[in-house]
């Protein structure tokens, strides 16, 4: 393998997509965000942007060409949304047929893209209660709601012209300015920040600096280099929920925090347009892949990792 000069992020307009254009440009890789909404005149962290539509081909192609290209696939709608038929349809076509049209695309190369990373998650797994996942552990059998999701989102990367490629199951991204880190912070600072349902449910997390620096080593960027195949995004030290408030109330001063049992938050997801199984699900990811290439966290615990972003 080798590091590319070149970076496109497909559905890089939001904050991880941001969060990884910055070190790339410093290191004077040229990066191209691919949006369905490109601002005229304006650059994110010196990245060029270039429009496509998410579906068809088309000129934003000519961006895979060259040597030593890579792709980082990120696009797809947020996941924070009801668990309605109509939601995970549109939820399952903004992944895939954006998957569809790189692989379409790079089919049409010349020579393969020197790497792709595509994105997905830990979800996949669905609720996993007491078991310990990794990259061998299997898929439940009949996908439930948006699980389902995900496994036909890395379905669609079957024929990408690639000659390394590498999956990211990512679990939680903690990140400042985030929907689902606000809404976390919001909880434990107005006193709501307790356990939600049972508060035993496993959270697997992950900082942004180390899902930066995971994305780095699968483009041969940084060290460790890593394999193609799965890895799972996520750090060593997975969290239970109540854990997880707990830190987080101490992180904005907050002693106590009223538990939400199961019922009142599914009612709760019904007035803010959510799905409930985002807060009652869990599972614990971590993985053995990274661990077997000796890629070393900086943030390895989920105390520590909110002390770095929330610093008092």
């Amino acid at each position: 393998m080798s590091a590319p000069s070149k970076v496109v992020i497909a559905g890089g307009s939001g904050t991880l997509g941001r969060a990884l254009a910055a070190p790339l440009v410093d290191q004077g890789i040229e990066v191209v965000i691919l949006t369905r909404t490109p601002r005229e005149g304006t650059r994110r962290a010196a990245a060029r942007e270039v429009a496509w539509d998410g579906r068809t081909v088309g000129a934003w192609a000519e961006e895979l060409e060259g040597e030593q290209v890579a792709l980082v696939n990120l696009a797809g709608r947020l996941v924070d949304a009801r668990p309605s038929p109509e939601n995970i349809a549109d939820l399952t076509a903004s992944r895939v047929h954006a998957t569809a049209a790189l692989v379409a695309a790079s089919q049409q190369l010349p020579a393969p893209l020197a790497h792709w990373v595509q994105a997905s998650t830990t979800a996949i797994w669905s609720d996993a209660g007491e078991e310990r996942l990794d990259e061998t552990s299997p898929l439940p059998v009949g996908l439930p709601q948006m699980t389902g999701v995900a496994e036909r989102w890395e379905r669609a990367l079957d024929g990408a012209a690639a000659a390394h490629q590498v999956v990211l199951r990512t679990g939680i991204v903690l990140q400042t300015g985030t929907p689902a880190m606000d809404r976390l912070l919001l909880l434990a600072r107005t006193g709501l920040g307790g356990r939600v349902g049972t508060g035993r449910q496993w959270v697997s997390w992950l900082h942004v600096e180390d899902w930066v620096r995971i994305v780095l080593c699968a483009m041969d960027l940084e060290e460790p280099s890593l394999p193609s195949g799965l890895v799972i995004a996520a750090a060593p030290h997975p969290v239970r929920n109540a854990e997880m408030m707990r830190i987080l109330r101490r992180a904005v001063g907050r002693r106590v925090g009223l538990p939400t049992p199961a019922p009142v938050l599914r009612l709760g997801a019904v007035l803010l347009r959510t799905d409930p199984a985002l807060g009652l699900t869990g599972r614990h990811a971590t993985s053995r892949v990274l661990r077997d290439a000796g890629f070393t966290f900086r943030h390895p615990t989920f105390d520590q990792a909110v002390r770095d972003l929330l610093p008092r």
